[in-house]
C-alpha cells in the first residue's frame, strides 16, 4: 500500500489524505488505543501463550505529538502519555481510518 500523500494534526485528530483522494481523520485517543505495540497487545510465545499487554481500552486526553516514517511502509507516533513503540503500517492506518469513520 502507498503512503498517505499528506499527514497532519488538526486539533486532536490525525488527518490522512491517501493517493486515491480519500481523507480520513483519527482521534489521537483512538490511535493510541489501537496501538499495535507489544505494550498494548502483548506478545505470544511459540505455543501461543500471551505475555503482557494491557486491558486498558481508552486513553482520555492522549494526543499525538509527533511521528516519523519507518522505512517505506509505516509510521511511528509519539503520544502525550509517553507511548511511542507502536509501528502503524500504511495498511493498518487505512483500516483504522475506516473504523474511526464509523464512530
Amino acid at each position: 500500500m502507498n503512503a498517505p500523500q499528506r499527514i497532519e494534526l488538526i486539533g486532536t485528530e490525525l488527518a490522512l489524505i491517501w493517493p486515491d483522494g480519500v481523507e480520513q481523520y483519527i482521534p489521537g485517543e483512538r490511535l493510541r488505543a489501537w496501538s499495535p505495540s507489544a505494550e498494548n497487545t502483548g506478545e505470544r510465545d511459540l505455543l501461543g501463550k500471551q505475555y503482557g499487554g494491557t486491558d486498558q481500552k481508552t486513553f482520555p486526553g492522549v494526543t499525538v505529538r509527533t511521528w516519523r516514517p519507518i522505512g517505506g511502509y509505516a509510521f511511528q507516533f509519539d503520544f502525550s502519555d509517553g507511548h511511542n513503540t507502536g509501528i502503524y503500517t500504511f495498511e493498518y492506518l487505512r483500516k483504522l481510518g475506516e473504523e474511526a469513520s464509523k464512530l
